[in-house]
């Protein structure tokens, strides 16, 4: 009679554990497989590509219309902050820069790999010589690649420019900072990218300046009056901008 009361005891905690390791088994079951994100080649910031977006390809064709019209004198190379001087920096611009003949080659969402496409394959800067191209470019790289892998990127870009335009000078400003706070991960590694990328200042051909202070508050935060989403600028933003390249830009174009 002990060793039946005993048997119906060890059920009793036995099959609820067994159920509920049943239940998981078909909890995993349902689960969808993780999807592992594909890993980009070590390469991919130095090797150029295109992109297949519809209005990255129309505002590329617009771009070499331009060129084609006007052989500017001044260029703004870079992502989606620098498309933003038809923007919020539209003020600005047309107040500081359109004066010295310059367009804006800044197309949101690239990265290094993109614009070495449209300074190859894409044939921008193609039939005119510039005074001299700033560049701005990165920071949408530093979410998958490593600060060599953009650091190297950066380089090819400006090495393209010397080697395609021998007698333009290039104005390379430091990615700007981004994140609100200093100890944001991606402008922690941005500022490892600019301390590499100051390196190719030769003294001549090739200016580094690094302008991020000059957004930020005393405490290292960036403000939503200077940078709405930590990232873009405001109008405050481009006036900031624009006062601390305007003379800059004049000199190197003579």
């Amino acid at each position: 009679m002990l060793r039946f009361w005993l048997c119906c005891a060890v059920l009793l905690f036995t099959i609820p554990s067994l159920v509920a390791q049943q239940d998981k088994s078909k909890d995993q079951q349902k689960a969808p497989p993780k999807k592992e994100q594909p890993k980009e080649p070590a390469d991919v910031a130095v090797t150029p590509k295109d992109r297949k977006d519809k209005w990255w390809q129309e505002r590329h064709e617009k771009v070499l219309e331009k060129e084609k019209a006007g052989s500017p004198k001044v260029l703004f190379i870079g992502d989606s902050i620098t498309q933003g001087w038809e923007g919020a920096g539209k003020k600005e611009w047309e107040k500081r820069f359109a004066p010295m003949g310059a367009i804006n080659l800044g197309f949101s969402g690239d990265r290094t790999q993109h614009v070495l496409w449209r300074l190859t394959e894409g044939h921008e800067m193609e039939g005119f010589v510039p005074k001299v191209a700033m560049i701005m470019i990165g920071t949408n790289n530093s979410g998958n690649n490593s600060v060599d892998q953009i650091a190297d990127g950066i380089e090819a870009i400006v090495k393209l420019l010397r080697k395609k335009h021998p007698r333009t000078k290039v104005l390379l400003l430091a990615v700007f900072p981004r994140g609100e706070k200093p100890d944001h991960v991606q402008r922690l590694k941005l500022i490892e990218v600019n301390k590499k990328i100051s390196k190719l200042d030769d003294g001549k051909w090739v200016t580094f300046l690094d302008i991020g202070d000059k957004f930020l508050s005393k405490d290292g935060t960036l403000s939503k009056e200077i940078m709405p989403d930590f990232l873009h600028l405001s109008d405050k933003g481009y006036g900031i901008w624009a006062d601390a390249v305007e003379e800059k830009l004049k000199e190197m174009a003579k």
